[in-house]
């Protein structure tokens, strides 16, 4: 994902009438501690200090069980994970780096497991990666949605894929058009993307932008990112605006998705705003999550936060 923008600090994004302006749109793109960007975006664009620790600059080596992994499909290179949001530290964003996160009730009884990436609670994040590192869904299909884009990042887990359907359908029948912009990512390919990130800048840098590989929760096919239907601020903060995104943010759950990385939660999630990075767990776990007011899988499951890796 590719920001462009100015460094200042924003204010929470709100919906606005009309196109924004070119100072507000610019607030939006926060600097924080680290961009994102589509991998089809050239790495080395000036970017702000990580917020993670630093770490060496060798590109990752895929080890010998992984390395001649295929991918399930070839296609176009996915999205990384990173946004903007004002810089840990800030008022608006408290949450210590280094405390797990206080669940608004008690976790559930897992009725799922949180570490097969075939399982709709699979929880993966800066901590917490697949196992195995390879992983390939078994099932991908392509949904039967307006698809912007091609290859291994048009599809899906099937359970994840007819849960999409209905919602772009729901959103159609409500006057929104939803686009699937970006879905399964493989593990060979987040290789590539990573590598040409650490590269250009070094792994401290490439850490804000792009998930290391076996890190990425495309990977597991329950995820996917959106894009409104008149191609507008794709994967910029001012998404938020967008009504794909005003949409599902209020009707995701109703059919079984949450919006993975939500604002101000990036010291749970390891990731800044993303409004257009949706995720399946099951309609009674999101409804749940919905009624209770809770935010992240890391506090509804009870889990640590996990901003940056170990």
């Amino acid at each position: 994902m590719c920001f462009k923008g100015s460094a200042e600090r924003p204010a929470a994004p709100e919906p606005v009438a009309g196109p924004p302006s070119r100072r507000s749109f610019g607030r939006l793109l926060l600097a924080g501690s680290g961009l994102a960007a589509l991998s089809a975006c050239a790495p080395g664009e000036a970017r702000p200090t990580p917020f993670g620790p630093s770490s060496p600059t060798a590109p990752f080596a895929p080890s010998a069980t992984t390395a001649g992994t295929p991918a399930a499909a070839s296609g176009t290179a996915g999205v990384t994970h990173s946004s903007t949001e004002p810089l840990p530290g800030s008022p608006a964003a408290a949450v210590p780096a280094t405390a797990p996160p206080e669940p608004s009730a008690a976790a559930p009884v897992p009725r799922h497991s949180l570490t097969d990436p075939a399982s709709p609670w699979v929880v993966v994040n800066k901590h917490r990666p697949l196992s195995p590192a390879a992983y390939v869904p078994a099932g991908l299909v392509q949904p039967r949605v307006r698809l912007a884009t091609s290859g291994e990042a048009a599809l899906l887990n099937s359970t994840a894929a007819g849960a999409a359907e209905k919602m772009f359908a729901a959103a159609a029948a409500a006057g929104v058009v939803i686009t699937l912009a970006s879905g399964y990512r493989s593990f060979n390919t987040q290789i590539a993307t990573y590598n040409r990130w650490v590269n250009a800048e070094g792994q401290a840098a490439a850490d804000t932008a792009s998930a290391r590989p076996g890190f990425s929760e495309h990977q597991t096919g329950w995820s996917f990112d959106i894009g409104d239907g008149s191609g507008r601020d794709s994967f910029t903060p001012a998404f938020a605006n967008q009504p794909a995104a005003v949409w599902v943010k209020a009707n995701a759950h109703l059919f079984g998705f949450v919006v993975r990385y939500p604002w101000m939660f990036h010291e749970i999630t390891g990731y800044y705003y993303e409004p257009w990075h949706l995720r399946y767990v099951g309609v009674e776990t999101s409804g749940d999550m919905h009624t209770r007011g809770i935010a992240t899988l890391e506090e509804y499951f009870g889990l640590e936060a996990a901003p940056g890796y170990r």
